[in-house]
C-alpha cells in the first residue's frame, strides 16, 4: 500500500527553499530595482550574506550547484577579484547600521581557496558590512581540499560552523560518482576543525546515488553517527541531466527507484533518531541541543536557499556569479557565467540579470509553504492574521485537498492544516498545493522523494 502511494505522489516538484521558485524570475528586475532595495535596508534589518565560489578542482558527477572545473589557480585569483568589486558595490549602497549575522560561504569548493585568498575575503567583506560579534560563520568544505594552512585560515576567518560533503562512504558509489573520499580522510578533518574551536558541524549524505543500496547506505550511516555531527543533511540525489550535462556520465540503470529510494531514506531517519538526532523538516536532523533543533521546536524554523536554518535574518545578500538574494521585497540572481558577472562589476555595477518582486498574495503563499516545510502545517487564525487579503482563497484550498485527499495525508484540527505521519515524508507533494505559479510549467523538478 505504502509502495503504491510514495510512487504515485513522487511525481517531480520543487524543493521549495523559495516561493515563488527560481524558474518564475525574469528580468523584470534588473541592477536598479536591487540598487533600491539595498538602499532600504537600515538599522532594524539583520543581514545574512552568502559567498559564492563557483570552482572545484575535481567535478563531482552527482553535483547540481553551479560550479566548474578547474586545475589552474589563476581562473580563481581572477575571480576573487571580481568578488571583491562586487562586495565593494553591494556594500557601498548598504547602510552600516544594518548588522550581518550570518555569512555562508557556498560552491563550488570554498575550501580549495588559497589561505591568503580566504582571509582576504572575509577582510573584504568585514571592511564593507558590519559584522555582530556573534555572527555565525559557515563553510562548505571539501576534505579533499584541506591541509593545516588551510584549517588555520578558516580558523582566523572565525568558522563556527564546518559543513562538510561525505554523501555516501562505499567504494563503488563513490567511483559511479566521482567522489572519492575516505572515512579517515573526513574523520580527520572533523578532528581538525573541532581542535581549532569549530562548535558545530554539519554532514550532507545522499539517498538515491548510483549503486546504493539498503546495506550499503545503512554503512554509511553508522560511520557517520560515529563523527558525532551536531547536524546532518539527508538529502535525496536529484537526477537533472537536462539542467546538469556532467550527470550524464551516472548510469541511470544503477540509479534506485522511486520505492528504494524511499526506503533507504526511511532507514536511514530511523537509524538516527534511533541515537538521539531530532527530524527537522523533510531531510534535516540535529542533535537536540543544536540551534536548529532548539528553532524547530520553537516554531522559528526557517528555509532559504542553503535548505533549513535558524537564520532569522531580514535579508539574504548572494554574492558571485549565479548567487541568489532574498530582500523583503522580493529575489534576485546574479549573472551565473563568470565571464559575463567579471565584467559587469568591474565596471563598477551590480551582476543582476533577474529577480521577482513579490505580491501580497505572493507573500501569503510563501509563509503557508514554508510552514508545511518547516512545521508539517499552519495556523489558519495565524494566515488570517497575517495575510488577510488571501486568508479565506487559501482556507478554501486547504479545506478541498483534505476533502479530497484519499492518502490521509493531511487534516484539518482545531483552525490548523496538519500533515499526518504518512504525509510528512510528501511535504513538498503538499506545499505544492498552494503554489499558485507551478501550473505555468516553468521549470522541470527532481521528484518529491
Amino acid at each position: 500500500m505504502q509502495d503504491a502511494l510514495v510512487e504515485r505522489l513522487s511525481a517531480p516538484v520543487p524543493r521549495y527553499t523559495s516561493y515563488p521558485t527560481a524558474p518564475h524570475f525574469d528580468e523584470s528586475v534588473g541592477p536598479d530595482a536591487y540598487a533600491g532595495w539595498l538602499a532600504a535596508l537600515g538599522s532594524a534589518n539583520r543581514l545574512s550574506l552568502y559567498a559564492h565560489i563557483p570552482y572545484c578542482d575535481r567535478l563531482c558527477w552527482f553535483c547540481a550547484c553551479h560550479t566548474k572545473h578547474t586545475l589552474r589557480y589563476e581562473p580563481v585569483e581572477a575571480y576573487l577579484k571580481g568578488l571583491h568589486a562586487e562586495i565593494a558595490s553591494v556594500g557601498a549602497r548598504v547602510s552600516r547600521a544594518a548588522s550581518v549575522t550570518a555569512l555562508h560561504f557556498g560552491g563550488g569548493s570554498p575550501t580549495m581557496l588559497r589561505p591568503d585568498d580566504l582571509v582576504a575575503l572575509k577582510d573584504c567583506l568585514e571592511r564593507y558590512f558590519a559584522f555582530s560579534p556573534e555572527a555565525e560563520i559557515s563553510v562548505e568544505m571539501d576534505p579533499n581540499d584541506l591541509d593545516d594552512a588551510r584549517h588555520d585560515a578558516l580558523a582566523a576567518i572565525g568558522m563556527t560552523r564546518a559543513s562538510l560533503g561525505i554523501q555516501d562512504f562505499d567504494p563503488k558509489v563513490q567511483k559511479a560518482i566521482n567522489r572519492i573520499q575516505t572515512f579517515e580522510q573526513t574523520r580527520g578533518v572533523v578532528e581538525a576543525a573541532r581542535a581549532r574551536g569549530v562548535r558545530s558541524v554539519n554532514c550532507d549524505v545522499l539517498y538515491g546515488l548510483p549503486y546504493q543500496t539498503l546495506e550499503t547506505m545503512a554503512e554509511t550511516v553508522r560511520a557517520v553517527i560515529s563523527l558525532a555531527p551536531d547536524r546532518i543533511a539527508l538529502f535525496g540525489y536529484a537526477h537533472v541531466p537536462w539542467m546538469k550535462k556532467h550527470q550524464s556520465m551516472i548510469a541511470e540503470a544503477a540509479l534506485p527507484g522511486i520505492v528504494a529510494r524511499f526506503e533507504q531514506m526511511s532507514m536511514a531517519a530511523e537509524m538516527l533518531v534511533s541515537v538521539g538526532y531530532e527530524a527537522i523538516g523533510i531531510d534535516h536532523f540535529a542533535l537536540p541541543a543544536d540551534r536548529l533543533a532548539v528553532s524547530a521546536r520553537e516554531g522559528t524554523l526557517r528555509r532559504n536557499f542553503q535548505g533549513y536554518t535558524d537564520d532569522r535574518a531580514d535579508a539574504l545578500i548572494g554574492l558571485g556569479a549565479s548567487s541568489i538574494g532574498q530582500l523583503p521585497q522580493g529575489y534576485i540572481q546574479n549573472m551565473p557565467a563568470t565571464g559575463e558577472y567579471l565584467r559587469r562589476v568591474e565596471e563598477g555595477g551590480l551582476a543582476v540579470v533577474r529577480g521577482y518582486a513579490l505580491t501580497e498574495e505572493d507573500r501569503a503563499r510563501a509563509w503557508v509553504i514554508e510552514r508545511v516545510m518547516c512545521d508539517f502545517g499552519f495556523s489558519l487564525a495565524d494566515l488570517a492574521k497575517r495575510h488577510p487579503a488571501f486568508s479565506a482563497v487559501i482556507r478554501g484550498e486547504a479545506g478541498r485537498f483534505v476533502a479530497t485527499d484519499r492518502d490521509g495525508l493531511a487534516t484539518l484540527e482545531s483552525e490548523r492544516f496538519v500533515l499526518t505521519q504518512a504525509g510528512r515524508p510528501l511535504a513538498r507533494t503538499v506545499a505544492a498545493t498552494f503554489d499558485a505559479h507551478l501550473a505555468s510549467g516553468r521549470g522541470r523538478h527532481s521528484i518529491a522523494v
